[in-house]
């Protein structure tokens, strides 16, 4: 060993002296974290934007999101219109009456206007638990108006924001199923 490392024997003493130096350092601990700032009081919620002027073309305006679901029971079958399971319009077919009711979810008790490309027609409404209905007779060719509007038709109320709905096949399924 003395071939390799000729002052071996005289630095043992002086690393070992080092090392038992090292370990009488005091080990330095972090400061303990800050206590938590209070949070701000949340700001007040932003005000709701104004409503977006509606095109004069009512075939310009922008269509209501969600899609029709088709349901049938016990008294008949009914096409709702919204997004998962809140619906803001639904057509019922009671077809022991041979009648379609049109319901506008949180609607109010005023006259129901339907356009479509081909006519436009001011309905009487009743207020119902959920909103305002008006019924027609299956056979009301308005139905039919709606079915086969160019890509849309609304249901408008005073006072509301109109619905601009599209014609699909589960809407036209149900005025068929109530004209038998």
């Amino acid at each position: 060993m003395a071939r390799y490392f000729p002052y071996g024997a005289r630095l043992t003493p002086l690393i070992a002296a080092l090392v038992l130096a090292a370990g009488c350092v005091p080990q330095v601990t972090p400061p303990p974290p800050p206590a938590p700032a209070l949070s701000p009081a949340p700001a007040p919620p932003a005000p709701a934007p104004a409503p977006t002027p509606l095109a004069a073309d009512w075939q310009d305006w922008p269509r209501t999101p969600g899609t029709w679901r088709y349901a049938r029971d016990a008294a008949g079958t009914m096409a709702s219109f919204g997004v998962g399971g809140a619906a803001v319009a639904t057509a019922r077919c009671d077809r022991a009456a041979r009648a379609m009711t049109l319901t506008r979810i949180g609607g109010v008790r005023a006259p129901l206007t339907v356009r479509t490309s081909a006519t436009t027609r001011t309905l009487p409404a009743a207020a119902v638990v959920n909103g305002a209905a008006a019924t027609l007779p299956a056979s009301d060719r308005l139905l039919d108006a709606m079915v086969f509007s160019r890509g849309r038709f609304t249901l408008e109320q005073s006072g509301s924001a109109p619905l601009v709905l599209p014609p699909w096949a589960e809407l036209a399924r149900v005025i068929e199923d109530c004209r038998g």
